[in-house]
């Protein structure tokens, strides 16, 4: 069966897959662009996009909101018009100089999750952005929803749910994300799509919701839509093609990785997440790293407690040092046994 276009109001993806945004420097906008040029919505990570700029040690915002202005507009063309947006962690410091930058550079969507974007539809107000939150808990969901109808008269243009298998920083508890399986949760997918539903009416349009965590190919893509999704958000699969902004190196620990690689680990904003148990993780199981640089980049990090730093963690993976580095990958990295192409990827996805 063919799959229905993913329309979140004016914008239709004419595939309904999301490509997760992944940082630091794996989805910029060589990735971004080839998946929006498939029909799918190519996602750029805000999250410091312009660690390889020469300025960058020094005034790190400064280089981040020139690099992702810079990517947006790079991917746009790439992907011929077609739909681009960006992940932006609601964690991060000058959470609304990012903002801006998508607005004023032309991105057409945000997506927010690693804490509650409260504030999103006031940033966005009076523009064409759409927007959307990632939540992984109907409680989360709900107190979403309700502060922005109260507060705003407004709620999300089309809602992320993150399960408890994705990569990446997770909405759970470690132990939730190490043993909720998706069958367990598929009940709460359900409720967070009849309770974003509730809106509809109010608010007289469709709020699409899309599912991510987990999704490796096209039975699961069937599976989630079969549940009442409107599409899906894949991450990891993107990771392994030739036009991810990642280094070789990196990809390649994806096709090398075993599943008992795959591991839960503490990180410093607070959340736990989903990586490869290499060398820099091993190390910081045993003793926290001391930081000398702070990159003052996140809320809620302390130089002095924090483990290790996690922009310096990112950075490293992201120049291919993958035994130096955290290594963010969903669960299910270590089925990867090769690279391909992003076109490649979507033939086998839509058939």
């Amino acid at each position: 069966m063919k799959l229905k276009p993913l329309i979140i109001g004016d914008l239709i993806a004419s595939v309904p897959i999301i490509q997760g945004g992944m940082g630091v420097g794996i989805s910029l906008s060589r990735l971004a662009g080839a998946v929006a040029a498939e029909g799918g919505i190519g996602v750029i990570s805000a999250a410091q996009p312009g660690y390889t700029d020469e300025t960058f040690m020094e005034n790190s915002l400064k280089a981040n909101l020139k690099a992702l202005a810079y990517h947006i507009k790079k991917a746009k063309e790439i992907s011929k018009g077609g739909i681009i947006g960006v992940n932006i962690m609601r964690a991060s410091k000058n959470y609304a100089e990012y903002v801006e930058c998508c607005v004023k550079n032309g991105a057409d969507l945000i997506i927010s999750g690693a804490g509650l974007p409260t504030e999103l539809p006031m940033l966005l107000k009076d523009t064409a952005v759409k927007f959307a939150p990632i939540v992984s808990s109907l409680k989360a969901a709900k107190v979403l929803f309700k502060l922005w109808d109260r507060r705003y008269e407004k709620v999300a243009d089309f809602v992320v749910i993150e399960g408890p298998k994705a990569g990446g920083h997770l909405g759970f508890s470690a132990e939730e994300a190490q043993n909720l399986s998706l069958d367990e949760y598929d009940g709460e997918v359900k409720s967070i799509i009849e309770y974003v539903k509730s809106f509809e009416e109010k608010y007289k349009r469709k709020i699409p919701v899309v599912y991510g965590g987990g999704v490796y190919d096209r039975n699961d893509i069937d599976h989630y839509i079969s549940l009442g999704c409107d599409g899906v958000q894949m991450g990891t699969r993107f990771v392994a093609t030739e036009e991810c902004d990642a280094p070789l190196e990196y990809k390649m620990t994806y096709v090398n990785a075993k599943k008992d690689d795959i591991v839960i680990v503490k990180s410093p904003v607070g959340m736990p997440g989903r990586a490869i148990r290499n060398k820099f993780v091993k190390e910081r199981e045993l003793a926290n790293e001391k930081v000398t640089k702070c990159f003052n980049c996140m809320d809620h990090c302390n130089p002095a407690t924090t483990p290790y730093c996690i922009s310096m963690a990112l950075i490293k993976a992201a120049e291919g040092k993958t035994e130096d580095s955290l290594l963010f990958c969903g669960e299910n990295a270590y089925r990867i046994n090769e690279i391909t192409t992003v076109k490649k990827l979507f033939e086998e996805l839509t058939q």
